[in-house]
C-alpha cells in the first residue's frame, strides 16, 4: 500500500533530510516538501494526503495552528526540536512526535504507525467487492504534564480520575499523577467504552470497579460516591456492560 505524504518544513537542512528519509522508503510517495503552512495549505486544498510531516515551529503560523484550522487532516507527525510541544500535539490526535535531530530509525518506526493505522481502516474483501472497514484501535497512553514533565500515561492502568478545581489527578496502581488540565479536557481524550463519569470530580475505569451499589462504586480500598446528575447515564453505562446495579 502506497502512502501519499507532505513535508512541511521552513528549515531547508532539515527539509532536505525529511525528503532523503522519504526516499528510502518505497512505499512512501512524496507529493511536495513546502517551506511555509500557507503553501501546504493550497497543495492539500489540490491534492489531499495520507501522511503529513509537519514542523511545529514556523513562520506565519505554527504548525500547532494549522492543524487546528485545516477542514479535514491527513494522520500526522509532527517534528521539532522543543519537547514541550509533545502534550498539545497528541490533544489533537497526531500518529507521532519526532524530535529534532531525528535519526532514520526514529523517522522509520513514526511511518510504521501511520502504515498500521492506514492498514486498519482499509476495507477488507471476504467473498464481496467491499465492507465496512475496521474501527482505529482505541489509543493506549497519553501524555500529561506533571510539574514541568510530561508523563506517558498508560491508559488501561488507570483506575480513576479525580478532579482538584484547575488540577486533575489520574490514578493508577500504586501512584498518581497530578496535572494542570481541566476534567472535561480530559475526558474527551479517553475511550468511552471504557470510562464513564459519576460525579463532577470523579471518571472511573470501568474494568477497575469492584462493586457498586446505589451511590457509590468501589475500586480497591477506596469508595467514589455517585452523583444524581450522573447516576441515570452511569446506570445506562453498566447496564449495556451486562452490570447489575442495586
Amino acid at each position: 500500500m502506497n502512502i501519499s505524504c507532505l513535508i512541511v518544513e521552513d528549515e531547508p537542512l532539515a527539509r532536505n533530510l525529511m525528503e532523503q528519509y522519504v526516499a528510502k522508503v518505497p512505499y512512501l510517495q512524496l507529493i511536495k516538501a513546502c517551506s511555509s503552512p500557507l503553501d501546504a495549505m493550497e497543495v492539500l486544498r489540490q491534492h489531499p494526503v495520507d501522511l503529513l510531516f509537519l514542523d511545529v515551529q514556523m513562520p506565519e503560523i505554527t504548525g500547532i495552528n494549522l492543524l487546528r484550522i485545516l477542514p479535514k487532516r491527513p494522520f500526522v507527525v509532527l517534528t521539532t526540536a522543543y519537547s514541550e510541544y509533545a502534550l498539545e500535539g497528541y490533544e489533537l490526535d497526531v500518529v507521532d512526535y519526532l524530535l529534532k535531530p531525528i535519526t532514520l530509525e526514529r523517522f522509520l518506526k513514526a511511518v510504521e504507525k501511520v502504515s498500521q493505522r492506514l492498514s486498519a481502516q482499509s476495507p477488507k474483501t471476504v467473498g464481496v467487492e467491499s465492507a465496512q472497514p475496521a474501527p482505529e484501535p482505541a489509543p493506549e497512553f497519553m501524555f500529561v504534564k506533571d510539574g514541568t514533565r510530561l508523563v506517558r500515561v498508560r491508559i488501561p492502568d488507570i483506575l480513576y480520575i479525580e478532579g482538584l478545581k484547575d488540577y486533575v489527578a489520574i490514578h493508577i496502581p500504586g501512584k498518581r499523577v497530578v496535572t494542570l488540565q481541566r476534567m472535561k479536557a480530559l475526558e474527551e481524550q479517553l475511550p468511552d467504552s471504557r470510562f464513564i463519569r459519576i460525579h463532577n470530580s470523579y471518571i472511573v475505569a470501568f474494568d477497575a470497579i469492584d462493586s457498586i451499589q446505589k451511590d457509590k462504586v468501589q475500586i480497591g480500598t477506596v469508595s467514589l460516591p455517585i452523583s444524581d446528575t450522573y447516576r441515570k447515564p452511569f446506570r445506562e453505562f453498566i447496564e449495556k456492560n451486562n452490570w447489575m446495579m442495586e
